[in-house]
């Protein structure tokens, strides 16, 4: 079976999150001295979570890493189906609005905030970025957010 960093649409979508974070924050989530699918194998493996969704009415996660996975204690096919609003308990979900909101007019926004896995625990994100997805002519194809720092509230 085929990993979803190996997929022609991941590795594909993973310069995506690359070049748009670059073009945004003016830093790079990895070396990008790299041949396209080893950057994909590298973002899917890196030590930090690193999610995105796409832009339908209710966004869907079309990616994530590792860690992602790890943290909210879902599989690929699970995570990729599930709305990113579901990440984030009914009383925050203003401020994600909001943040998302900001988001989408600057181009990228600095984050924390409280959001909660598949199986209901709370966590505490710290020092996250959000930005806007560009496709190859600079057209919004969704957001994404990375962040390395993250605690469980018990």
């Amino acid at each position: 079976m085929e990993l979803p960093w190996q997929q022609a649409k991941i590795i594909l979508h993973s310069q995506r999150l690359l070049k748009s974070f670059q073009h945004w924050t003016g830093k790079q989530l990895i070396d990008v001295n790299a041949s396209p699918i080893e950057m994909s194998q590298a973002l899917f493996k890196a030590p930090f979570v690193l999610v995105s969704h796409g832009t339908e009415v209710d966004p869907i996660f079309n990616y994530g890493n590792h860690q992602a996975l790890e943290l909210w204690e879902l599989s690929w096919e699970d995570f990729t189906k599930m709305p990113s609003r579901k990440t984030a308990e009914e009383i925050v979900q203003q401020e994600r609005d909001r943040l998302l909101a900001e988001a989408a007019t600057q181009g990228f926004s600095y984050f924390s905030g409280v959001r909660i896995t598949s199986t209901g625990k709370r966590f505490h994100i710290q020092d996250g970025i959000l930005w806007n997805l560009i496709d190859e002519q600079h057209k919004y194809c969704g957001q994404a957010a990375v962040y390395s720092e993250c605690s469980f509230i018990t």
